[in-house]
């Protein structure tokens, strides 16, 4: 973790919204997905948040050996997206305590604010966390 990560931290990223990240395509496994609207789904929402904090704080990480992993999302699903629209997410670093980061976050599309509230991530050692997933993948027989 370099000095520079501090509170105060922002980024913005833009993406637009492609079937690929619709209801639909969620859990193509489940029927009752392939039967809803085909707009932004919340899932794939929540993903799009944790890449830009992701993108906000890597300059400020000896990455890749230093590396964020979500643990907690506090938002909202405000408005509908539709494939075609541009969803642009605002993310700032809010608070810094020891690995564990906070950041506040909003998306808007072309129309709407679609999201608020809070994500949390915490800073890990790739090469230990792979290592504790290992130790779990054996202790389950996988």
């Amino acid at each position: 973790m370099k000095d520079s990560l501090k509170p105060g931290i922002e980024h913005s990223f833009s993406f637009t919204i492609t079937k690929s990240v619709l209801v639909p395509a969620l859990y193509p496994e489940a029927d009752e997905f392939q039967l809803m609207p085909d707009v932004f789904a919340t899932g794939y929402m929540v993903g799009l948040l944790e890449w830009t904090c992701i993108q906000a704080v890597n300059p400020h990480l000896d990455w890749p050996v230093e590396q964020t992993v979500g643990t907690h999302i506090d938002v909202s699903h405000l408005a509908a997206t539709p494939a075609g629209l541009t969803v642009t997410v605002n993310v700032k670093l809010v608070e810094v305590d020891g690995k564990r980061l906070v950041f506040d976050v909003e998306a808007r599309d072309d129309m709407d604010t679609i999201t608020r509230g809070r994500h949390e991530r915490f800073i890990i050692n790739k090469e230990k966390f792979d290592g504790r997933i290992g130790n779990k993948r054996k202790k389950a027989g996988l």
